[in-house]
């Protein structure tokens, strides 16, 4: 059975990062199992680990007005379902269930932050990373907005 540091060293995000850089995060993590249709989380509560998805696929979603949940992204394996652990009040914004039997790595967010406090090097690695997760999920949502309202009107 693998470790969390092996199991990260196969993960996109985090192949390349050091042995040494790869096991402190993993001290932070464990590995989690989620069957389809069971929440990672849930809008509101706190934001308290970041998954990083090694199996399976998670939907990101907004409860519509009339109560009924709109998927707005989805995380396939390689990504991160998660990323208000990083910004003050780090309460979910959204909810994320599982669509299909998924596994991933939980690392716990306290112990990510104070990680990267602890140690500058690591912090920049790791927002290189999560910056790079926003963007991709930026560009995706501008991509759907114009499938959804048509290509931009000149003025």
């Amino acid at each position: 059975m693998k470790q969390l540091d092996e199991l990260l060293a196969d993960h996109p995000l985090f192949a390349d990062l050091g042995d040494d850089m790869r096991r402190v995060l993993a001290g932070c993590g464990r590995n989690e199992h989620f069957g389809a249709g069971n929440y990672l989380f849930r809008t509101g509560d706190p934001a308290a680990r970041c998954y990083v998805v090694r199996h399976g696929r998670v939907a990101l979603e907004l409860v519509d007005a009339g109560g009924r949940p709109v998927v707005v992204d989805t995380v396939d394996p390689g990504g991160i379902a998660g990323l208000s652990w990083l910004v003050p009040p780090y309460r979910w914004y959204l909810d994320a269930r599982a669509l299909e039997s998924t596994s991933a790595i939980a690392l716990d967010a306290s112990c990510l932050r104070a990680k990267c406090d602890a140690d500058p090097a690591i912090g920049y690695l790791l927002m290189q990373r999560i910056a790079r997760e926003m963007y991709g999920r930026m560009q995706s949502a501008r991509l759907r907005m114009l499938d959804i309202y048509g290509a931009p009107v000149d003025h």
